[in-house]
């Protein structure tokens, strides 16, 4: 991948550019941003970029006096597009004069940006191809060519020569994704080679590319394929990375084929097995096991969200740890696809973050949360997820914990207060539950752990003696008694009042002016 260091004192631009250009169709990176030319300066001497994209006139180093500087480091001679204003062309002219392959005017066309970005690529590439390299060096480009598609047919003899493949042999592309998480820690090409060189010997040649987050690895295999063979060849390979990297590895293989134009179909079917990775045991997976299993493409349902959450509210660590040792079985077991697991945690981050919300707290409380919702989840298995999943849940715990103690708004006595105060209006455990900024399922729980009764069954019980209070002493009709007391339908208060009281709100208003009549006799 070449990488991309996009210069430019406006954020905006910036964070556009990202989403502007498909940087991986054209084998791109952005690697770097920098707000000014002297940072920009820095990041270009340690990222050493292949194509540094800048604006004109930016604070503290402008773009001209970038190049300048640039041109004066040894050893690094990147592609520069300009992108400037319309006010600022005569002075981007100026830089062609510096070595600047092109620039585009504000506001930036994606078609114009992705046709440049194109034919740098390909100038960066037919220079490197004409240059003299380093073996590795040389196969990484005809790998990427052979992947791409792009090897004619009357080249494919050449690329089998420079990279030493023979007819009989037969040809397999494997990914190697190394599972570290969070862990900053990058594994560089050169040392996945220098492991993998040691591997090397008269039965297997390998050669490796670095891709996003993983390596590309093609291998020559030269001896009899059998499935025993392949699968001791290929689990040594996972073993000796394994080890030598310190750092979990996953392994996912195509099957063999015996052309280069086939080569394609092979890394195709890696990325296929790589889509099973969470639902095999093993650190190597390859296609031909897994190409018949189906994945489960689905997130979690809504309805499994809410009691993690609640042992989130209720502090109970020992049920949310069961909850999500379940949860992660599940995305085994039933072979969710990554997009799926991926998927399904955002749907559990979004419910913490909404409830957290409404306790008044925000996102800087939940950073680990916010961590893991960001992460595109490449370079991670089951375990480390689940690991970060876990410590981030602890995190959201204690912070929800600390919203309730510091604004005291969960003191359940409190609830029942305003529920004695207000249950003649239009109440219900959802919108008590919002105004005192708790989960309504959570509330439910408390008031009938505190009061032994069930909200609505509290609620009503206050209502119905009212209700007698208002049959004992006043003339008003049935659907004013009801009104009176909070029912929006008095068919449902006579039902209800019939259940509580086994009679009628009638037959008791009678009952009582009966007895009374008989007192004054």
């Amino acid at each position: 991948m070449l990488k991309v260091l996009l210069v430019d004192d406006e954020m905006f631009v910036r964070k556009g550019m990202h989403e502007l250009i498909d940087w991986h169709a054209l084998g791109m990176e952005i690697s770097g941003e920098a707000e000014n030319g002297l940072e920009a300066l820095r990041m270009a001497e340690c990222l050493r970029p292949d194509v540094i994209i800048t604006d004109i006139r930016m604070p503290v180093l402008d773009g001209l006096e970038l190049i300048r500087a640039i041109e004066q480091l040894p050893n690094l001679e990147p592609v520069f597009i300009i992108i400037s204003g319309y006010h600022d062309f005569k002075y981007a002219q100026q830089a062609i004069k510096y070595g600047v392959h092109d620039y585009i005017l504000k506001p930036i066309d994606d078609e114009e940006m992705t046709a440049t970005l194109q034919k740098s690529a390909d100038m960066i590439h037919n220079k490197r191809k004409h240059a003299f390299l380093a073996e590795e060096q040389a196969s990484t480009f005809m790998l990427e060519d052979i992947l791409k598609g792009k090897v004619q047919k009357e080249q494919e003899h050449r690329y089998t020569e420079v990279l030493g493949i023979h007819p009989q042999h037969d040809l397999m592309m494997v990914l190697i994704e190394p599972q570290s998480g969070l862990d900053e820690r990058k594994v560089s090409v050169q040392r996945v080679r220098e492991v993998l060189q040691v591997l090397e010997n008269e039965f297997l040649s390998m050669f490796v590319m670095e891709q996003r987050n993983r390596f590309v690895l093609m291998l020559v295999w030269k001896e009899n394929n059998h499935r025993s063979i392949v699968e001791d060849k290929l689990n040594c390979i996972h073993k000796k990375l394994s080890e030598s990297l310190n750092v979990d590895i996953g392994l996912y293989a195509g099957t063999f084929v015996n052309e280069i134009s086939d080569v394609p179909r092979s890394y195709r079917e890696a990325e296929e097995a790589i889509r099973h990775k969470y639902a095999e045991h093993s650190g190597v997976v390859r296609f031909m096991e897994i190409k018949e299993k189906p994945l489960y493409v689905f997130n979690v349902n809504q309805d499994d969200i809410e009691p993690l959450i609640l042992s989130l509210e209720e502090r109970s660590q020992a049920a949310c740890h069961q909850m999500v040792n379940d949860m992660f079985n599940q995305f085994h077991v039933r072979r969710f696809s990554p997009q799926a697991v991926t998927g399904s945690l955002l749907r559990y981050i979004t419910g913490i973050l909404a409830v957290v919300h409404e306790m008044g707290g925000n996102d800087k409380g939940l950073q680990r949360l916010k961590e893991l919702a960001q992460q595109s989840h490449e370079g991670w298995n089951l375990r480390l997820l689940k690991d970060a999943f876990l410590v981030a849940l602890e995190e959201a715990e204690e912070y929800i914990a600390q919203l309730r103690k510091e604004q005291s708004k969960g003191d359940v006595s409190k609830i029942k207060r305003y529920i004695d105060t207000h249950y003649t209006e239009n109440i219900s455990l959802k919108s008590i539950a919002a105004l005192f900024y708790v989960n309504p399922v959570y509330l439910g729980r408390l008031f009938r752990k505190s009061y032994n009764l069930y909200f609505n069954e509290y609620l009503l019980e206050l209502r119905i003696q009212e209700a007698k209070k208002l049959l004992r002493q006043t003339d008003l009709r049935m659907y004013e008694v009801a009104a009176r007391v909070g029912f929006q339908n008095a068919d449902y208060f006579v039902t209800q009042f019939e259940k509580i009281v086994a009679m009628s709100p009638t037959s008791y208003r009678n009952f009582i002016k009966e007895n009374s009549q008989r007192g004054a006799q």
